[in-house]
């Protein structure tokens, strides 16, 4: 499923209040006679060691919306990729200095394997806050995937992160906390995957006035937060990941260390042999449709400089 466009409806018309009311995306006739159309403008901020898959996944989510999305691609200048070739980064991604100057509708942040790590101990931190700063007056939503989210967090609001007992790893159930447009077209009961050594707790987000938390689970804690005014969207999980991407990382892990668990609610019986049932896919779609539609082309201007 992806986002609808809005339904054009006159100005005065009785029943736009009630559709709005009722959570449905309409545009009244003097927004719709003022709208242009142009791409969108997305930056992504890569910090995955496989560059490539990250990027398939991420623009496989991008594309599959009615939206025009141009994609810049930018790596941290102040580390060193070791999975990844300089010829390919010099090739197609850009550092933060290419772009400070540029100013962008929507942007990305992924996850990176540094969360056991404190984030001061991360040596391009500095270069992220920097990044993130730049963010407030650059782009018209942020989002912030995993350790990303993390960061994001602890950077604009100081909340924190902890380390669990065990890496969290699997496919849970979450439940939907708030209706805002981002979930919109979600069921009540949804699943997404996880994969992290630590996490950042409910309560401490509720305690900020300028955050609300939107999805949590039983099982896996806090999933999406977002910021009141939809310009930094928080997703704890990897609702891009692909089919095997948990069974890869599962058996890379059990190869250093036996004791690895297997990722919960993923393989069919909990059977490593057998393949996953994917039950996660419709709503990353809609997740990633829903942000771009309402929290990045419907806010953003048509003249960003």
């Amino acid at each position: 499923m992806v986002p609808l466009m809005p339904i054009k409806v006159p100005d005065n018309l009785p029943a736009k209040e009630i559709l709005i009311n009722e959570n449905i995306f309409v545009m009244d006739e003097n927004k719709a006679f003022h709208q242009d159309i142009r791409a969108l403008r997305i930056l992504i901020l890569n910090l995955m060691p496989n560059k490539k898959e990250t990027e398939v996944q991420l623009l496989r989510l991008l594309g599959n919306t009615p939206l025009q999305v141009e994609v810049a691609l930018m790596h941290m200048e102040s580390h060193v990729s070791k999975h990844t070739s300089p010829e390919y980064l010099s090739d197609f991604y850009n550092v933060f200095d290419e772009v400070k100057g540029v100013k962008f509708d929507g942007m990305i942040i992924t996850g990176a394997p540094v969360e056991q790590m404190e984030f001061e101990e991360v040596n391009y931190w500095n270069e992220l806050m920097k990044i993130m700063d730049w963010t407030v007056t650059h782009v018209t939503s942020t989002f912030h995937i995993c350790w990303g989210a993390q960061a994001g967090l602890y950077h604009h609001y100081g909340i924190r992160k902890y380390p669990l007992d065990k890496k969290r790893s699997g496919v849970y159930l979450h439940a939907k906390r708030a209706e805002v447009k981002l979930l919109r077209g979600f069921d009540d009961a949804f699943y997404a995957p996880h994969s992290r050594h630590t996490e950042v707790r409910r309560e401490d987000v509720e305690k900020n006035p300028d955050l609300r938390v939107l999805s949590d689970s039983e099982q896996a804690g806090l999933y999406l937060a977002a910021s009141e005014n939809g310009r930094n969207i928080f997703v704890t999980g990897h609702s891009e990941y692909d089919p095997l991407t948990l069974r890869d990382e599962y058996f890379r892990d059990l190869a250093k260390d036996k004791t690895v668990s297997i990722p919960e609610n993923y393989f069919i019986n909990d059977d490593p042999n057998r393949a996953p049932v994917v039950l996660w896919r419709s709503h990353a779609n809609l997740l990633y449709g829903n942000w771009l539609n309402y929290y990045v082309y419907q806010e953003t201007p048509y003249l960003l400089s």
